[in-house]
């Protein structure tokens, strides 16, 4: 583990703390759009894995690795336990985190997370790490972003939010050659992955959210994982995609908020 916090930003001045946990393309900085309604009641803290842009150092290896990273982040902070809610990758981190420190996680939020990596996850991981050393090495990097447009987003959203998706595809050149590099990591850690033995340890409140039309993490293993869980709810977004964060933040902050409501009370204390 790098002797050096992760990149970081807490956000809020009263209410007990939720913590944000990345997808693997994202940084801190994307949550906006669902923690700005979390602040009025809570404190919220954003972090990047290492490997991620406002981290310094290299990717782990495995998951679980980076459960260390946010330990000793929350020790610095001088914060006990928090509520945590993560999406893809960082839900999976998240999962470890609860079944390893669960005096350190109040309650749980898996978004668009699975038990284990389902069939074909080592084969896409791969091709896009191609296309990711392809853009280190000086390749067209629309392709790499392309090929997540089409993975990550469902059919309807692409039709709906072109302009969009290409306004970001555009932004996507001036990310610096770290970011790929990072990513390379990042990809690598999730080619194969299982959290059966971890599942049981669980006993915070939990909920796990799916998306109707993911194709990263489908249906079966999402459901796989909450009946993993004891005591875990369920809630699944009719129409979206692997993307969530991104397609219906409003709908996910709103199914967050609900469920903080009804398993953390008003975030009062920390």
């Amino acid at each position: 583990m790098s002797g050096e916090l992760l990149g970081h930003r807490l956000e809020g001045e009263r209410g007990e703390v939720v913590l944000l946990l990345n997808g693997g393309m994202m940084t801190h900085a994307s949550w906006a759009p669902v923690s700005a309604g979390l602040l009025e009641a809570w404190r919220v803290l954003g972090c990047d894995f290492r490997g991620q842009l406002r981290s310094p150092g290299e990717a782990h290896p495995r998951l679980i690795d980076h459960v260390p990273d946010l330990v000793a982040l929350l020790d610095a902070l001088g914060l006990g336990a928090v509520h945590v809610l993560g999406v893809s990758f960082g839900a999976e981190v998240g999962l470890l985190l609860a079944a390893l420190h669960p005096a350190r996680v109040r309650t749980l939020a898996a978004v668009t997370a699975a038990d284990r990596s389902p069939p074909g996850m080592r084969e896409d991981s791969r091709a896009l790490q191609a296309l990711a050393r392809e853009a280190l090495a000086g390749g067209d990097p629309n392709a790499f972003h392309d090929a997540v447009a089409r993975g990550v987003y469902s059919a309807g959203f692409r039709d709906l939010h072109a302009d969009e998706l290409a306004a970001r595809r555009a932004r996507s050149l001036a990310l610096p050659a770290s970011w790929y590099s990072g990513l390379l990591g990042i990809l690598a850690a999730i080619e194969e992955f299982d959290l059966a033995p971890w599942l049981g340890r669980i006993a915070c409140p939990t909920l796990v959210v799916g998306a109707a039309l993911d194709t990263v993490m489908p249906a079966e293993r999402v459901r796989a994982l909450a009946a993993a869980i004891a005591g875990a709810e369920l809630a699944v977004h009719p129409d979206s995609g692997h993307g969530l964060v991104v397609e219906d933040p409003r709908w996910l902050a709103g199914a967050y908020r609900e469920f903080l409501a009804r398993r953390a009370g008003a975030g009062r204390g920390e």
